[in-house]
């Protein structure tokens, strides 16, 4: 009797041992396995002196945050200041008051239009090289810590090309490609369409790569991180949507063939918003892709991108209004 009252009790808790043992490997296994994080989202800022103290009581909104890493998805000065070195250095000495690892892709603002008077009548494309020269130095983020970065200048070819960089995070490829505002720096004379022809089809390649490692490495998803506001609403021959006509159509064909989460990033017309603004043949959206405008001058506020896999969409938005 006492046997079988020992039996009775050891297979109840034998059973439960290897529902417990078997927990953590179906966890293990489970494709929402990796944790949530979050990211501030930041561009178009400061652009005037207002704004320059604003941008400070961000950086400590920001850095009271729970964020893993800042995005500034560029213009970090307006188009009527100078595009001097100082002013370069300056902002730049901003991104390290970051508390978290803070990533940069240029904006228009800071060389495509510093031709114009207000901005010091510079040579755009002297302009382009001193950003680089300043602003993608070594092979890290800014920020007090800092995250590596890979970069395309690392294959000799597009050695040119510092500015376009990748990382991942919490199995999310994240992807930063130079894509400017006014239009993308296409139309204004020979010289500057040569530095877009070479520019675009570096990031054509960019891009291209960019979505093959997605899949290769079998990705959460992909997050791709511009300055320009590529009007996609706008018709293929309008003077300001030349210069994305590419970049937008390569975005399409790599769309047909990837079915995980993909947001664009951008900035440019200072105007917050999140739609899904491209369509298949048949005029219904692509609904895996998601677009993200970020707030710009004269709004000082952040996006908190949460990647959370445990959402069929991955990404999530919600806005930090500074007072």
């Amino acid at each position: 009797m006492q046997f079988k009252k020992l039996v009775k009790v050891l297979i109840p808790l034998c059973l439960l041992g290897l529902i417990i043992s078997f927990i953590p490997s179906a966890i293990a296994q489970a494709p929402w396995s990796t944790k949530r994080f979050e990211v501030a989202l930041i561009g178009d800022l400061p652009y005037d002196t207002r704004q320059e103290a604003k941008f400070q009581e961000l950086i400590q909104d920001i850095n009271q945050s729970s964020v893993q890493f800042v995005i500034h998805d560029g213009d970090f000065k307006s188009g009527s200041s100078l595009c001097s070195d100082e002013l370069f250095t300056e902002r730049l000495q901003d991104f390290q008051k970051f508390k978290q690892p803070l990533i940069y892709t240029p904006g228009d603002n800071e060389w495509t239009d510093c031709h114009r008077p207000a901005a010091g009548e510079y040579d755009p494309i002297e302009r382009l090289a001193k950003l680089r020269e300043l602003a993608t130095q070594g092979d890290r983020s800014f920020g007090q810590s800092t995250i590596p970065l890979t970069r395309q200048s690392e294959n000799s070819k597009y050695s040119k090309f510092r500015e376009n960089i990748r990382w991942v995070s919490g199995n999310v490829l994240f992807v930063g490609i130079h894509v400017v505002g006014s239009n993308n720096n296409l139309g204004r004379n020979a010289e500057n369409d040569a530095e877009y022809a070479e520019r675009n089809a570096a990031n054509l390649v960019w891009l291209e790569e960019a979505f093959a490692l997605a899949k290769a490495n079998d990705n959460l998803g992909l997050a791709i991180v511009i300055h320009a506001n590529p009007n996609f609403d706008l018709a293929p021959t309008n003077a300001e949507r030349t210069g994305f006509n590419e970049f937008i159509n390569a975005l399409q064909t790599e769309l047909r063939n990837y079915s995980k989460q993909v947001i664009l990033v951008h900035g440019d017309s200072h105007y917050f918003r999140i739609d899904k603004p491209l369509t298949k043949s048949d005029g219904t959206i692509i609904t895996n892709f998601t677009r993200i405008e970020t707030f710009g001058s004269p709004n000082v506020h952040w996006l908190r991108l949460t990647v959370n896999p445990r959402n069929p969409n991955l990404f999530e938005v919600n806005q930090e209004i500074i007072p």
